[in-house]
């Protein structure tokens, strides 16, 4: 027999979280078909491991690459990381299903990438999508506020008997044309208009089909409601009886820094009770958002022309700035809100609030609402990097069993349009990272443990029975990098950089980067779930 690809002499952690052994490794026609001393096998193509280490792909259980992928399928700062699968489509918002005022809204949002929105069902995305070819895995979820805008648009209301049965249609087609789940981001608006009976009707129809319930939770600190958010996401695991993942796990206000270990023992504590509740996380101190999300959630009811017109209202603008500045402050201030784009000037992209208002000389309060204000005419947004976080909070989380990584960044490419502003260093950093963080500079976590993290854990959580693991039979997704190298180059003011370290990406058995150049191969899949 002759195989694709034969790696040899590889240290290999094969993601159960046991620990390493030196071994062979044949792939042909996209699977692992032998593991061990291997011996004599012809081969195409012979990779010397030797003195590496052989990990399965690593999975992105939380990224924003709905667009981006359509722009760029090569999914460069995500495959040169050893990402081999990430799983789109969270925090409440995912391309498709797109109807009515959304597609219009999305057209705006897609707009900065040279794309239109040609397709309205989950399938008809998922077929784009592949047919634009993409590089690495792709698992899609289902956006709330897609449907609930689809059927309520931004009205901060309770939906009506009709209403939510049109809800559950929508979400429960989507699963059907393949989605793994539904997302909510519950702290954004208008997401934030439901309260928890809707979610729970709704996340029932994701158990039905054997899916998983991911949440932006209600509250991260800066509203003072950290833990009632984590209480209500247990809640509606619990009584949806479906599978719970909290997205980015953190607490980002400084007041509340110190609640970090009663909201690691109420997830303990849920999961003692039976409730699968499990979290992702990036390992970052700074936190990615826009600037728009701190605008006081009554100001944002009707959408955005309506947040137009009250900012026009000189009592209201008033009122809207002082609990903008408000959130601010929790968050660590202006000083710690990094601007890393806005269309209307990019020339003030890298550069804080506080250092914007200082060269306009207006008070901090002002320059931020002004900001809000010309994002508003140019129909586009504000993104914010927010230093918020407690490093020790950071280990605690990674520490837990439960938790594995997400980027909660795009793919993205440092050259062409998906090289504007200065975006989060995560998309280019979050694995490598991890490892030289938390095992080799903190020893948070073993690097088995760690590996562990980022492969059969999320596969385990999102259901991908046949990766996560090196073992015979399994789909051929391998990252090989040199332990003593590897690391993250990418910072908050030079972010579009490749790690250093990954010197091979098999994605389905096909060679994607070799010797740590990308090969220009796309052999990745969007991946479709089969209803239980």
């Amino acid at each position: 027999m002759e195989a694709d690809i034969l790696i040899i002499g590889g240290r290999v952690i094969d993601g159960t979280g046991g620990p390493w052994y030196k071994a062979d490794i044949a792939i042909k026609n996209g699977k692992i078909i032998a593991i061990g001393k291997i011996g004599r096998m012809d081969a195409k193509r012979v990779i010397d491991a030797n003195g590496l280490t052989v990990t399965p792909g690593f999975i992105d259980m939380h990224s924003h690459s709905d667009y981006t992928l359509m722009v760029d399928g090569r999914a460069l700062s995500k495959i040169m990381q050893g990402v081999t699968t990430e799983v789109i489509g969270n925090c409440g918002s995912s391309a498709a299903p797109v109807m009515g005022i959304l597609k219009d809204r999305g057209n705006e949002e897609s707009k900065r990438y040279g794309l239109k929105i040609e397709w309205t069902k989950m399938r008809e995305y998922i077929h784009k999508l592949e047919e634009s070819g993409v590089s690495l895995n792709v698992v899609p979820l289902v956006g709330y506020s897609n449907i609930r805008i689809a059927v309520l648009g931004y009205d901060a209301r309770e939906p009506s008997r009709s209403e939510m049965e049109e809800m559950k249609i929508i979400l429960d087609e989507a699963l059907s044309d393949g989605a793994f789940g539904m997302s909510t981001g519950l702290r954004y608006d208008p997401q934030s208009f439901a309260k928890t009976e809707e979610i729970i009707e709704l996340a029932k129809i994701v158990s039905e089909h054997g899916g998983i319930y991911a949440s932006h939770i209600r509250d991260e600190g800066d509203r003072g409601l950290v833990i009632e958010a984590i209480e209500e996401a247990i809640r509606i695991g619990r009584e949806a009886k479906v599978p719970v993942e909290i997205s980015h796990l953190k607490i980002l206000a400084k007041p509340l820094w110190d609640k970090c270990d009663e909201m690691i023992r109420m997830i303990d504590e849920a999961r003692e009770r039976g409730v699968e509740v499990t979290a992702d996380q990036y390992p970052y101190e700074a936190s990615g958002t826009s600037l728009m999300a701190w605008i006081p959630k009554w100001a944002n009811e009707g959408g955005r022309e309506k947040l137009i017109e009250r900012l026009k209202d000189k009592d209201l603008r008033e009122k809207i700035k002082m609990e903008l500045y408000k959130t601010m402050e929790y968050r660590g201030g202006a000083e710690n809100a990094i601007i890393s784009r806005f269309e209307p000037d990019p020339s003030i992209e890298g550069s804080s609030i506080k250092q914007v208002s200082e060269k306009l000389g207006l008070s901090e309060d002002e320059t931020a609402i002004r900001l809000v204000e010309k994002a508003l005419e140019a129909k586009s947004s504000i993104g914010i990097i927010n230093f918020n976080q407690k490093p020790e909070n950071l280990r605690k989380i990674f520490s837990k069993p439960w938790v594995m990584v997400g980027s909660d960044g795009y793919a993205l490419s440092p050259t062409g349009i998906l090289a504007t502003g200065i975006p989060h260093p995560r998309s280019y950093g979050t694995f490598p990272r991890a490892i030289a963080k938390y095992v080799k500079d903190e020893k948070v976590v073993t690097l088995e443990e760690c590996i562990r993290k980022m492969t059969s854990l999320p596969a385990n959580v999102i259901g991908l029975w046949s990766k996560g693991l090196i073992k015979v039979g399994f789909d051929a997704d391998i990252v090989i990098f040199d332990y003593e190298k590897i690391r993250d180059t990418a910072t908050y003011t030079k972010p579009a950089q490749y790690p250093i370290g990954i010197e091979y990406v098999i994605v389905n058995g096909v060679l994607t980067v070799d010797r740590g150049v990308y090969t220009g191969e796309k052999a990745g899949k969007v991946l479709r779930k089969k209803k239980v």
